[in-house]
């Protein structure tokens, strides 16, 4: 019996701190799934700016899936806002380079290299409908001939995403690298 309730008691913190749980409540309901923590040890701040810069440079290879770099985005956001951040507290941007730059194009010049529909542009448009700016470097899009009207249209380009990234940063924003 003591083996029984020392496992229960070494299992228990485990049970209550993982919660398999996912949730979709937040600012966009379809897109960046999280989990539910309980109680976390380290407190979430509520009270200050939490501004962030994720810098997306690589696709996954398949046409037909959600870049995934995109989608964290989405999932900052709406696991902040369920920890109770105030969305105003909430800064966000991405700057898309290299072979991402494939997964923010419109769905004119994404169907004339996939045949199919952008699957990240309702993402896109949702994340720019919250404030997120979607930044693209000018040299990737300059290398690959890619201008502003093949991308979705709530994209800012930028002289680099260097330039992005360090401009970003001097502003505060913190640098989240995959």
């Amino acid at each position: 019996m003591k083996h029984i309730v020392l496992c229960f008691l070494v299992l228990l913190p485990g049970l209550v701190f993982c919660q398999k749980e996912k949730t979709v409540e937040g600012t966009i309901p379809k897109y960046g799934n999280t989990y539910i923590v309980n109680n976390p040890d380290f407190k979430t701040d509520i009270l200050n700016d939490l501004k962030v810069v994720f810098d997306v440079g690589r696709s996954f290879g398949d046409s037909t899936k959600l870049n995934p770099l995109i989608n964290t985005a989405a999932r900052y956001l709406n696991m902040h806002l369920n920890a109770n951040v105030p969305e105003k507290n909430l800064k966000v941007a991405l700057v898309i380079h290299g072979n991402a730059i494939n997964d923010v194009l419109n769905n004119t010049q994404y169907k004339t290299r996939f045949t199919i529909d952008n699957p990240n542009t309702p993402l896109l448009s949702a994340l720019s409908d919250k404030g997120v700016q979607i930044i693209v470097c000018g040299q990737t899009a300059a290398h690959r001939n890619i201008t502003k009207t093949n991308v979705h249209p709530d994209i800012q380009i930028a002289l680099s995403a260097m330039t992005a990234l360090v401009q970003l940063q001097n502003k505060g924003y913190k640098l989240i690298n995959f």
